[in-house]
C-alpha cells in the first residue's frame, strides 16, 4: 500500500524551483549528474565488498546501464551499486543535509544566479527535473531483501512505497516532459556521455549496444600527455560535483618507496562548506583503483580542505579500514608528499598575479590556518601569503612588503579588523602613514592568531600597530612630519593634562600618555606589552572565551588642536569639570574607533549634551 505523500523540506522546494527555472540552457547535464551518482554508488559497494564479498555475490562486475523507452517516453539510469534503504531515500532525496544551505539558497534566490552554484552545493540529482515531469527512484540496498520506490513530480511532495525490485542497486526513471524528445535518441545520449562522462571508471552501457559509451578507465592513471583539457574539466566536475571550472589542475605520479597517483583540483569558486567546523577535505582515496573513502582525515591537512580530486595508492592494502587510516604511517607519508606537491604547484601558480589573487580571495583564509597549525610547512606558506596593505592596492606578498621597508624598520607591522577599508582609516595607522611605513591590513579571523605563532619572517618580527610598544619611534619621520613638532603641546602642559585625564578616567584605563603614532586624531587606545591584542580580545569576548577585558592605555595626540586647547584649559581654574566630560567623550570615541561600544551609553549621552550646550551657549 502506498505511503502518504511527504513534503520536501523547505530548502529542497526552493532549490527545485530554482533548478527548473534557471538551468534550461544546460539541460543535458542531468545525465552527467545521474551517471556520477551511479558511479559513486558502485564505488561504495566495491569497497564494502572487500570485507563483505557476499554483498556482491555472483554479480561482482559493476555496470551503469541506460535504457530508452520511446513509447513510454522514459529514460532509465541503472546501477548495481550500494543501493538505498527507505530511510536513505527519504533523507538523501527529500532533504539537503549539508552545512551552508541557507547561504547557498540566498545566493540563488533571484533565479538568475550562475548555474555553477547548483553543482557546487552537490545537489545535481535535482537537475533531473529540468527534463522530467516525474522521477522515480527504485532502490534495493545491497544485502537487503527490501526494495523501495521514491516518486515525485518535483512540485513540493514525494512518496515512498514498497517495490519488488529483484536485484540490488538503483534505477532512476525519468518521465520526460513534452518537448524533450531529443533525449530519447541513443546517439544524443552517447554524445552527452562522451562529452561529460568518458572518464568514469565503470562501463556505461546504452541498452541494445555491445560497446560501452565511455572508455571506463581511471583517468588519473593515464599519462598527462594523453589527457585533453576537456577531460580534466569533466573529471573535476564529476569528482567535485561541480559546474565551475577548476582554477588549478595538478596531476602527477609519485614513485619510490611509496607509489601513488594524484589528480587534484583547486575549485574556481568557494565551496559552501569551506568553513564547516568539521573541516573536511574533498579528496577521495583509492587503493589500486578501488574507491576506499572520501573522508580519509589525514590524507590532506585541514588547511588544504578546498582541494577536490583523487589520490590512488599502490601500496596500501585493499582491506584497509577507515579506522586504520587515521593513524596509518603510510597515509602520513602520502600526506607529506601531497602537501609538498600542492605547495610547489601553488608557488608556480602565484606567478600569475591576477589568477592567484582570485585564488587567494577564495581560499587565503583557509591556507593561513596552516601558518598557525603547521610549523613544518610554515616557510613555504609564508611565501604564498598575500595581504592587503595600507600602501598598495590589491594583495602584496611579504617579499613585496620587505622591499618597501623604511630605514631603521625591523618590524613587519599589521593591524587586525573586519574590513580592510575601515582599517586603512584607523587612527593607529596615522603615524605609520606619515613616515611612509606600510601596514598589513588583516581581516580574517585566523589573522588574530598566526602572526604571534609565526613570530617573524626572514628576521623581521611581526607586530600589531595597536600595541603600545610598536617601535614607531625608531623610524625617522618624513621632513613634513618633523616640521609639525612646533605645534605640539609643551611638555609641562601635556603632563598636567595627562594627570587630569588619568585622575578622571581612573580604573577605566591602564595608563594615559602622549602619542607618537597619531597625526590627525586626538586619541587612541593601545594594548600594553604582554596584554592581549585589542581585536583578538574582542573576538574571544564574543565567543565567551574571556569575561574580564584588559585595561588599555589611552594615548593623547599632543599636536591635535583639541588636545592643545584642553592643555591650555587645564592650567585655568574652574575648568576641571568641563575637561572631565571631554576626557570621557574622548575615551568613548577611542573605543568606538576600535569597534567597541561606549562604556556607558546613558552617561555618554548626558556628557555629549552638556558639551554641546556649552558650545552653542
Amino acid at each position: 500500500m502506498p505511503e502518504a505523500r511527504q513534503p520536501f523540506r523547505a530548502e529542497v522546494s526552493r532549490l527545485l524551483d530554482i533548478v527548473v527555472h534557471s538551468l534550461y540552457s544546460e539541460k543535458e547535464i542531468f545525465l552527467r549528474e545521474l551517471i556520477s551518482n551511479a558511479s559513486d554508488a558502485c564505488d561504495k559497494l566495491r569497497y564494502e565488498a572487500i570485507t563483505q564479498p557476499e554483498l556482491t555475490g555472483d554479480d561482482a562486475d559493476f555496470t551503469i546501464k541506460i535504457a530508452i523507452d520511446k513509447k513510454a517516453r522514459t529514460i532509465t539510469v541503472s546501477d548495481n551499486g550500494i543501493g538505498m534503504t527507505r530511510d536513505e531515500l527519504a533523507e538523501n532525496l527529500g532533504t539537503i543535509a549539508r552545512s551552508g544551505t541557507t547561504a547557498f539558497l540566498d545566493q540563488l534566490k533571484d533565479k538568475k544566479a550562475d548555474i555553477n552554484l547548483i553543482g557546487q552545493f552537490g545537489v545535481g540529482f535535482y537537475s533531473a527535473f529540468m527534463v522530467a515531469q516525474e522521477v522515480e527512484v527504485v532502490s534495493r540496498k545491497a544485502g537487503s531483501n527490501e526494495a523501495w520506490c521514491w516518486r515525485s513530480d518535483g512540485k513540493g511532495e514525494f512518496a515512498i512505497e514498497e517495490d519488488d525490485k529483484s536485484k540490488r542497486g538503483t534505477d532512476v526513471v525519468l518521465y520526460l516532459k513534452q518537448g524533450e524528445d531529443e533525449f530519447l535518441d541513443a546517439e544524443r545520449l552517447r554524445h552527452i556521455i562522451g562529452k561529460y562522462s568518458d572518464h568514469i571508471a565503470i562501463p556505461i552501457m546504452i541498452e541494445g549496444e555491445d560497446k560501452p559509451a565511455n572508455r571506463a578507465a581511471a583517468l588519473w592513471l593515464r599519462p598527462k600527455n594523453e589527457i585533453k583539457p576537456e577531460q580534466y574539466r569533466e573529471f573535476y566536475h564529476h569528482t567535485a560535483h561541480a559546474f565551475d571550472d577548476a582554477a588549478l589542475t595538478m596531476h602527477w605520479r609519485a614513485e619510490g618507496k611509496i607509489e601513488y597517483s594524484g589528480m587534484l583540483f583547486v575549485p574556481g569558486m568557494k565551496p559552501f562548506d569551506l568553513f564547516d567546523p568539521k573541516r573536511r577535505h574533498g579528496v577521495k582515496l583509492y587503493v589500486k583503483r578501488v574507491f576506499i573513502t572520501d573522508h580519509a582525515e589525514n590524507l590532506v591537512p585541514p588547511w588544504l580542505r578546498f582541494l577536490r580530486g583523487v589520490v590512488d595508492s599502490e601500496d596500501l592494502p585493499l582491506n584497509v579500514s577507515r579506522e586504520m587510516l587515521q593513524n596509518n604511517p603510510m597515509i602520513a607519508k602520502i600526506r607529506q608528499g601531497v602537501t609538498r606537491r600542492v605547495l610547489g604547484d601553488l608557488t608556480k601558480f602565484a606567478e600569475n598575479k591576477d589568477a592567484y589573487a582570485k585564488f587567494w580571495d577564495n581560499f587565503g583564509a583557509v591556507l593561513k590556518e596552516g601558518l598557525y597549525e603547521d610549523a613544518d610547512n610554515r616557510e613555504d606558506l609564508l611565501k604564498l601569503l598575500r595581504c592587503r596593505s595600507s600602501a598598495a592596492d590589491g594583495f602584496v606578498s611579504l617579499e613585496d612588503y620587505k622591499k618597501r621597508m623604511k630605514d631603521g624598520q625591523e618590524t613587519i607591522f599589521y593591524i587586525c579588523g573586519d574590513n580592510a577599508e575601515k582599517l586603512a582609516r584607523n587612527p593607529h595607522l596615522e603615524g605609520f602613514k606619515a613616515r611612509g611605513v606600510d601596514v598589513l591590513l588583516l581581516t580574517d579571523q585566523v589573522d588574530d592568531f598566526w602572526p604571534t605563532a609565526v613570530g617573524e619572517y626572514e628576521g623581521k618580527v611581526f607586530k600589531s600597530v595597536t600595541r603600545a610598544d610598536a617601535g614607531l619611534d625608531k623610524i625617522k619621520p618624513d621632513a613634513a612630519d618633523r616640521d609639525k613638532g612646533e605645534d605640539a603641546v609643551k611638555e609641562g602642559d601635556l603632563a598636567s593634562l595627562i594627570a587630569l585625564v588619568k585622575l578622571t578616567l581612573g580604573e577605566a584605563v591602564k595608563d594615559v600618555r602622549g602619542s607618537a603614532r597619531l597625526t590627525s586624531s586626538p586619541v587612541c587606545l593601545v594594548a600594553d606589552e604582554g596584554d592581549i591584542d585589542i581585536h583578538l580580545e574582542r573576538f574571544l569576548k564574543q565567543h565567551n572565551q574571556i569575561r574580564t577585558p584588559s585595561k588599555r592605555i589611552l594615548e593623547l595626540n599632543p599636536k591635535h588642536a583639541l588636545i592643545r586647547k584642553m592643555a591650555e584649559k587645564a592650567q585655568a581654574k574652574g575648568a576641571a569639570d568641563e575637561l572631565k566630560d571631554i576626557a570621557w567623550l574622548l575615551f568613548d570615541q577611542a573605543r568606538l574607533l576600535d569597534g567597541d561600544s561606549v562604556s556607558d551609553a546613558g552617561a555618554f549621552g548626558e556628557r555629549l549634551s552638556k558639551v554641546l550646550k556649552r558650545i552653542v551657549a
